[in-house]
């Protein structure tokens, strides 16, 4: 059972929809549960038993072409959300990237509550069209920008979506990526070589400080937004 009272993303996850009775319904059919890095919730084209509400971590899609080499299709943060609601297959794996705690439902299970709950539905859907308009966004950065493009454009997606974002009359956003420079890499479908060399061009063109391997402060938004193009 899940203390819903208690959770740290209510506020933010699909189920902030529900009043605190439907939340009592939701807690007695969730289950919390720690994932280390590297552990795998679902896999790509397997039945999809569960989903579930992220509290806390990060956890990367993955989708594998036939020879074996993969590709990161989306990463998922606090208060996201895993699985596929009324359908049976899972199109990518999911595989935490970092320390992570989920809240976990038996998808028929869910699925039912679902359907007595519209609003929760409505959630549901505006969910699912948020992540369809950064899948394509995501398509024009790994397709069409340049390496350069593509780590502005990752670092400005973190700034905003990591704690601690925001710093003196805007111009300044701080925060500590949970990953490191290769898993970067891998994301943008780049070398670790060529992610260290734009990094480092950044840092020489004022555009941002790196004070240690994880820590980044963008230090001009505006110039940032130019440099993602």
């Amino acid at each position: 059972m899940s203390d819903c009272s208690t959770c740290m993303v209510r506020g933010r996850a699909i189920c902030a929809s529900l009043d605190d009775g439907e939340l009592a319904e939701l807690g007695r059919m969730g289950r919390r549960q720690r994932v280390k890095p590297g552990q795998t919730l679902l896999w790509e084209g397997d039945d999809v038993p569960l989903v579930a509400n992220v509290l806390n971590g990060v956890l990367k899609l993955v989708v594998a072409a036939a020879d074996g080499r993969e590709q990161i299709v989306g990463i998922v943060f606090a208060s996201d959300f895993i699985g596929r609601p009324f359908g049976k297959k899972s199109p990518y794996r999911v595989t935490a990237m970092t320390d992570a705690e989920v809240c976990i439902y038996n998808r028929n299970s869910f699925d039912a509550f679902a359907e007595g709950h519209p609003h929760l539905q409505q959630k549901l859907l505006r969910r699912t069209l948020d992540e369809l308009d950064r899948a394509r966004y995501w398509m024009m950065l790994l397709g069409r920008k340049s390496a350069g493009e593509k780590v502005a454009s990752f670092l400005l997606d973190m700034s905003q979506r990591l704690p601690g974002h925001g710093g003196a009359m805007g111009r300044e956003a701080g925060f500590e990526l949970p990953f490191g420079r290769q898993q970067i890499a891998d994301i943008l479908g780049l070398t670790i070589e060529t992610t260290c060399r734009q990094l480092t061009r950044m840092r020489a063109a004022g555009l941002l400080d790196l004070p240690s391997r994880r820590q980044v402060v963008i230090r001009d938004q505006r110039a940032m937004e130019l440099a993602a193009g």
